[in-house]
């Protein structure tokens, strides 16, 4: 019967959820077509699957690296493509993590033929994991503070970041582990429909966010040169007011953000910042499936009426990062994105942006598979992201590479 198939991820089966790695499988026949699968249960039970056809090489050897895929979820080379494409049984889910002390446990399988895929042949299991060894997380709950605070090991001092999500709520720890683990001192920040925070807050305090940036800035372990915060959607706009309005913000990105203050009146000391104007009469609701497409609802920021509600990112002396997909169908963010860009310009101010074609909104650290819809938590409707597969999971790895490099470089 001759060897027995192997399945092996390099350079080991067990890595961070970032981490690229290598599939490989030997003890084939030359030329053996055969199935690869990966399944995935997240927390809550989901079942997440990708499957691709291929043929084994003369030496009865299949890399994942150099081997096209035929068929499938995906085609061609694309050695971490077994992750990105995995899709939910039930349709609209969104693989996130929630509790990051436990990894994601992804299993290989090889199954015999193009077909049924009755007889496996192999399998393996990759674990990924979302926090770094010796990484700590620290519940905090400090004033008025409700996050979580990652500390890499060792005694830096290490840049410190502040992480936020959307305006989808909660507490969000993945991004801000996996950014921990490589080297930044890390504040997950919670600031609507969390524990008492309501789900939708009448008002946003400035002075919350100020409470956060100082916590941070007293931690032993974090450079005393500034901090840096990173936002995605609604999180985008208030990481750019923070650098704005606050203190010692030396460096931001946005993700699928804006530069004018969205959904929720933003409070400073003396002024406050209204919502960008706005009517939910112009969300388009697709027929049978119900999905709602949001990209109209904002009126035009050009039109000067709508300008109390910009944030004055030109007033800031922080480094800012905008990136944004193309086919976000959630809003048009890479229009907003190049109106912050032009007044920063405008004001001779030191800005990068990338935008990236067939990218939706939802732009997650790398090998999260897109999610081209799925329940906002807020408003409890099915919302359309956007997004096309190879492109948003190509996207995911660039700027992943950008965002890192962009806070070691200004923090």
């Amino acid at each position: 019967a001759g060897m027995a198939v192997q399945v092996a991820v390099l350079p080991s089966p067990r890595c961070l959820f970032d981490d690229p790695v290598q599939i490989r499988v030997a003890g084939l026949r030359p030329q053996q077509a055969v199935t690869l699968r990966a399944s995935l249960v997240d927390e809550s039970g989901e079942l997440f699957q990708a499957h691709a056809l291929y043929r084994a090489g003369s030496s009865g050897e299949l890399d994942l690296s150099r081997s096209p895929a035929l068929g499938g979820s995906y085609l061609g080379v694309e050695p971490m493509g077994l992750l990105w494409a995995l899709q939910s049984k039930t349709p609209y889910k969104r693989l996130a993590k929630r509790n990051v002390l436990t990894p994601f446990r992804v299993d290989l399988e090889v199954y015999e033929g193009h077909g049924d895929m009755s007889r496996l042949l192999g399998k393996c299991t990759n674990e990924r994991w979302f926090l770094g060894e010796g990484v700590r997380r620290i519940s905090v709950r400090e004033g008025r503070l409700k996050a979580t605070l990652f500390l890499p090991p060792g005694p830096g001092p290490f840049p410190g970041l502040i992480d936020l999500y959307g305006s989808g709520g909660g507490l969000i720890e993945y991004r801000a582990s996996l950014l921990a683990s490589r080297g930044f001192v890390t504040l997950a920040l919670a600031y609507m429909s969390f524990e008492d925070i309501p789900a939708m807050p009448e008002i946003l305090e400035l002075s919350y966010f100020e409470e956060a940036v100082n916590f941070l800035r007293k931690q032993q372990q974090v450079k005393d040169t500034g901090i840096g915060v990173l936002g995605l959607s609604k999180g985008a706009d208030l990481a750019l007011s923070m650098a704005t309005f606050l203190p010692g913000i030396k460096a931001a990105v946005s993700i699928s953000g804006s530069s004018f203050n969205s959904f929720i009146p933003l409070k400073g000391d003396g002024f406050t910042i209204p919502p960008h104007p706005y009517d939910l009469g112009r969300m388009k609701i697709s027929g049978e499936s119900g999905l709602v497409d949001f990209s109209d609802v904002l009126d035009d920021h050009r039109d000067p009426a709508t300008w109390d509600c910009r944030i004055p990112v030109e007033k800031s002396l922080a480094k800012f990062l905008f990136l944004s997909g193309l086919d976000d169908m959630n809003w048009k963010s890479d229009l907003y994105c190049r109106d912050a860009v032009q007044r920063l310009q405008q004001y001779g101010r030191e800005v990068e942006f990338y935008s990236y074609s067939g990218a939706g909104h939802l732009l997650e650290p790398p090998y999260l598979p897109l999610c081209q819809v799925s329940i906002h938590r807020v408003l409890g409707m099915f919302v359309l992201w956007g997004g096309q597969w190879r492109e948003h999971a190509k996207a995911q790895e660039d700027a992943w590479r950008r965002i890192q490099a962009f806070f070691w470089r200004h923090l």
